[in-house]
């Protein structure tokens, strides 16, 4: 009876042995494909995915990171404008394609933190169906309204649009631009009209046409139109002043602290892409956004570099923003629609 349980107790012991070597090996062999893409990496063109129609400010800081990174990785990187639903269709795409760093997503707030709040069914879960490279930049919103608008003052356009409907237009239902408009509507208790566009561009467009009254975008979409005239900015939704406008004063020096949105852009990969390969591609993106021209084109735009020491970091950084903006979502009641 002794010998057999002594039998069976080292045959436990082997077969939990053999369980272990087989882990750690196979645990090896994955590290060792990692290392290896890593090192293969990339051996043909990269299709960097925009969500957003060109001419918004996630195409634009595509359009100044994407041949750089060309540039630092060795291959093509190529831009695939895929826009529509505010954005959530080609994040949708991204978060499905092959976990390989050939497809990646040059995302931002709208998508990947307010979509999984304003939309009642989504095809992704942000931090489940993605791994993050690092935020790329930076950019409040601005409200700009046209010319023909006699106001000049967050003030005094609450003042006017107690008296007649204000239209203001935004990129699209459930994005940064909307809530922007959404927590002026709470903060001011002020009816404002929302207009949602199918990006930035037509809405641009239509408020310098004078179909709308306004604005409320990201800043590098409406800057140029700015500069020109074309559009009055009124304020910035930010605790600073941007240095393309600096004459421009914030939401919060005219007493609207609540009406603050900052938009921010990161490179985002399909979940389980191998460590090494966002490593690779973390350390081409720190160095494009360290290049003095790059840095020059986003100052123009009125766009700060924003980085993250690590993937790491960019994760427990994604996981606030997701609880901060929920929070605001939620309060605000903003919904999306197609």
């Amino acid at each position: 009876m002794l010998h057999n349980r002594s039998s069976s107790r080292v045959t436990r012991i082997r077969l939990a042995l053999s369980a272990s070597g087989a882990a750690l090996l196979s645990a090896a062999l994955l590290a060792c494909t990692g290392i290896a893409a890593a090192q293969d990496y990339p051996s043909r063109p990269i299709r960097l995915v925009v969500g957003f129609p060109p001419g918004g400010s996630n195409d634009l800081v595509a359009r100044v990171i994407a041949p750089r990174l060309a540039e630092s990785l060795g291959a093509p990187v190529v831009i695939e404008n895929r826009p529509g639903a505010n954005a959530t269709i080609g994040t949708a795409f991204v978060a499905t394609a092959a976990p390989d760093g050939y497809v990646l997503t040059l995302g931002s707030v709208s998508p990947l933190v307010l979509s999984p709040f304003t939309y009642e069914k989504l095809a992704y879960d942000t931090q489940r169906d993605f791994a993050g490279v690092s935020t790329v930049a930076l950019t409040p919103e601005v409200i700009a309204l046209h010319p023909s608008v006699p106001v000049r003052t967050m003030k005094e356009l609450i003042a006017l649009a107690r008296k007649r409907q204000i239209s203001l237009g935004s990129a699209g239902n459930g994005g940064l631009p909307h809530l922007a408009i959404e927590l002026l509507k709470n903060a001011s208790k002020t009816p404002f009209l929302h207009v949602p566009f199918k990006g930035a561009a037509p809405a641009v467009s239509d408020a310098v046409a004078g179909h709308i009254d306004g604005i409320i975008m990201d800043l590098p979409a409406a800057s140029t139109m700015i500069r020109e005239g074309r559009l009055r900015a009124i304020a910035i939704t930010n605790s600073s002043r941007s240095p393309v406008l600096p004459d421009t004063p914030t939401s919060v020096e005219q007493g609207f602290p609540a009406v603050n949105a900052v938009n921010w852009f990161a490179l985002m990969a399909p979940a389980k892409t191998p460590r090494p390969v966002l490593d690779r591609l973390h350390k081409a993106l720190i160095g494009v956004t360290q290049l003095a021209p790059v840095r020059e084109q986003f100052a123009k735009m009125g766009i700060e570099p924003f980085t993250q020491p690590s993937p790491d970091a960019f994760a427990r950084f994604l996981a606030d923003e997701m609880v901060r903006w929920g929070a605001l979502v939620k309060s605000s009641g903003a919904k999306a629609s197609d």
